[in-house]
């Protein structure tokens, strides 16, 4: 492997139309975080960038859905982000945002550059257009009927429903998002990068240079080639986003794709004024993290980019994952169907590495995985309290317990005792292997096998017994316990920062650097550590039962909002409704009809008698609930027998999108026999 004198780290950029969810940190966050980590620990010469995207049409929707400015709704998520990335202890050198000055002057420039170099080519095209609103439609301010299934809430570039891929022009009957019309189409010039000039490179470079490339990443790229590449627009017709800095393009914007990007230079020149080292010099490697949906942007189009501008270095690995599911359903912004990050913080506070350690021993890195509250509570007890925790606890108890916690000082290694810790190096060895190979999961299993070590290790050797008989082997198993321990300390830092911290902390030791991962020795003889503290606590069933009824709550709201009206009934006369005899009535007696589960048998007070009603209320309402209550009776409705009883009218209801029905009472007490009219 190519030796390098430092390492730029670029993590996608998250979009500031709402808060960051465990899919984006599964998928981007958690594995960037862990890589970075591990390149500081051996001392590497590295630069993490991040920061918001916060240009594009989702914002502009949303700000207008709101009632604000595009500018208030990206100050408020890109502070929600920047925060709950910060609580959960992400180790960028800067977050930054593509409103930023330095971002703006750095797009225009770039942009700049290609135009006076004859990069781009000049196009007029008919795009849709809202005569009524005066303004050019980007593809999500179209919506129509899709044509693969038929969801008349479709938008001018996909489908939520299906999925689909789609273009403005693939929807059946398209109206504008703004105003409701119908858009025509209207000539309109743009700027246009012809990626088709930057295939052959593309080809030698991914197809020839790359094939070590993870296959999902790989696979997608070879893909786009082999369609052919065509010209893409690198401008738009929009009032929000970097203004198009050429004569001729006034209401053009960079097209977000083209601007976003750039925002990992901009990061980077904000960060340092040697940011050309990073960028430009090719004894640095560039490692992009994003997720799939992003793999054609990083992997094809931001390098034609960048080879088109010249001078800048192209990513050396783009080790793209797959998507994490929530509870066997895709996450979904637009559906509130996701885990919030800065909601799991409030709703767990100390358990950031709890989130960080499942998140990555569930990585999404081959295929698309699920998310589960029961595999998270699961995870945290059997594997981070009864394995990590447990080891970690018996080594500074029963020291504590026999030593005061003073470092006992070590006999002759038993063979037993060379065994285990020759282990270590071993598991170093693979730990960076698969950590440097992007293998995250199997590098966290690494890490965690040094704990399962160490509990094989007393569970073998029973200090807590032997202790009685020989004192002197006991001094040697704790005093191997504890390098153990500190070993840990070393190899869980890249996936849990405060967790490895508490370690040390109880340890009463100080970093001790990747480099001493695998030594024997680093707790000396006569050192003195902590007071005995738990790593974790377990994770109750009434935690995840609360989790597990805040996401049922989101699928009825979900549910309750894609239910329509049914249509319009026939047309009546006023003479029909005249027919219809509708009076208050108060139920006074009410009980179950047997062997059935919907069934209630009521006696109502109409005001000119007292009758009997079966009414099919008993999955909604208990006898006791009815029993005084008003309602509204059809009271001349020729009698019909249920179930053996003879039903003289019917209550009225309404049925919920929730399917639940409701007695309709009047608001305020009417008296039995009060009609409706």
């Amino acid at each position: 492997m190519k030796p390098y004198k430092r390492y730029l780290i670029t993590s996608a950029l998250p979009y500031a139309n709402g808060p960051v969810h465990i899919g984006h940190l599964a998928g981007v966050y958690v594995p960037s975080d862990i890589y970075t980590r591990y390149l500081r620990l051996k001392g590497a010469d590295v630069v993490s960038v991040c920061g918001s995207d916060e240009h594009g049409v989702p914002i502009t929707i949303k700000a207008r859905q709101e009632g604000v400015t595009p500018q208030d709704i990206v100050d408020k998520y890109h502070n929600i982000i920047k925060d709950a990335f910060a609580r959960l202890g992400m180790s960028f050198d800067i977050y930054s945002r593509t409103t930023s000055p330095m971002h703006y002057e750095t797009a225009a420039d770039f942009f700049r550059q290609l135009y006076d170099d004859g990069k781009f080519i000049e196009q007029l095209s008919e795009q849709y257009y809202d005569p009524e609103a005066k303004q050019f439609l980007a593809d999500r301010y179209i919506t129509g009927t899709c044509p693969h299934c038929g969801n008349d809430r479709a938008y001018g570039d996909q489908c939520e429903k299906c999925g689909t891929s789609l273009s403005p022009d693939d929807l059946l009957e398209p109206k504008s998002a703004i105003t409701g019309s119908v858009p025509v189409k209207k000539k309109t010039k743009h700027w246009y990068l012809p990626l088709n000039e930057s295939e052959p490179f593309l080809r030698e470079w991914i197809l020839e240079g790359h094939k070590e490339w993870k296959a999902n990443v790989y696979g997608q790229c070879k893909s786009w080639l082999d369609l052919g590449l065509q010209p893409r627009a690198v401008s738009r017709d929009l009032d929000w986003g970097i203004p198009v800095p050429v004569e001729g393009a006034e209401g053009k914007v960079l097209y977000v794709w083209f601007d976003a990007p750039i925002g990992y230079i901009s990061a980077t020149k904000e960060l340092t004024p040697d940011w050309k080292k990073y960028w430009m010099d090719e004894e640095t490697k560039m490692v992009h993290f994003i997720g799939k949906d992003n793999i054609v942007f990083h992997c094809i189009m931001f390098p034609a980019m960048l080879r088109a501008h010249g001078g800048y270095i192209l990513p050396e690995n783009v080790p793209a994952n797959e998507f994490l599911n929530l509870e066997g359903d895709k996450i979904s912004t637009s559906r509130n169907w996701a885990v919030w990050l800065h909601e799991y913080l409030d709703e767990f506070p100390g358990k950031e590495d709890v989130l960080r350690y499942v998140l990555c021993a569930n990585a999404p890195e081959t295929k698309d995985n699920d998310f589960t509250w029961k595999d998270f509570q699961a995870r945290n007890n059997n594997e981070l309290v009864a394995v990590l925790g447990n080891f970690v606890n018996r080594a500074l108890v029963l020291t504590q317990k026999y030593y005061n916690g003073e470092v006992p000082a070590p006999g002759e290694l038993t063979l037993f005792d060379r065994e285990i810790l020759v282990e270590l190096p071993k598991i170093r060895a693979s730990l960076e292997e698969n950590i440097e190979h992007y293998r995250f999961r199997e590098a966290l299993k690494d890490a965690m096998n040094i704990a399962r070590l160490g509990n094989k290790y007393l569970a073998d050797t029973e200090p807590w017994k032997l202790i009685k008989t020989d004192e002197e082997r006991v001094k040697t198993i704790m005093y191997v316990s504890l390098q153990i321990t500190a070993n840990i300390a070393i190899a869980i830092e890249p996936f849990m920062p405060f967790t490895a911290t508490k370690i040390l902390n109880l340890l009463n030791a100080e970093k001790f650097g990747w480099e001493k991962l695998g030594e024997r020795h680093l707790i000396p003889t006569g050192h003195v550590i902590h007071q005995p503290e738990l790593l974790f606590e377990k994770i109750e069933d009434s935690v995840i039962e609360a989790q597990l009824l805040k996401l049922e709550n989101t699928k009825k709201a979900n549910q309750a909002k894609e239910v329509k009206a049914e249509p319009q009934k026939a047309t009546i006369q006023f003479d029909d409704f005249e027919k219809m005899d509708i009076r208050v009535s108060k139920v006074i007696a009410a009980e179950k009809v047997a062997k059935t589960k919907k069934l209630l048998k009521l006696t109502v007070d109409t005001g000119i008698d007292q009758r009997t009603i079966v009414s099919g209320i008993a999955e909604f309402y208990t006898p006791e609930e009815m029993i005084g209550k008003e309602v509204l009776v059809l009271v001349n409705l020729a009698p019909r027998e249920l179930k053996g009883i003879e039903s003289k009218g019917m209550i009225l209801m309404a049925q919920g999108a929730d399917g639940r029905l409701r007695v309709i009472s009047p608001e305020e007490a009417a008296g039995a026999g009060a009609q409706i009219s």
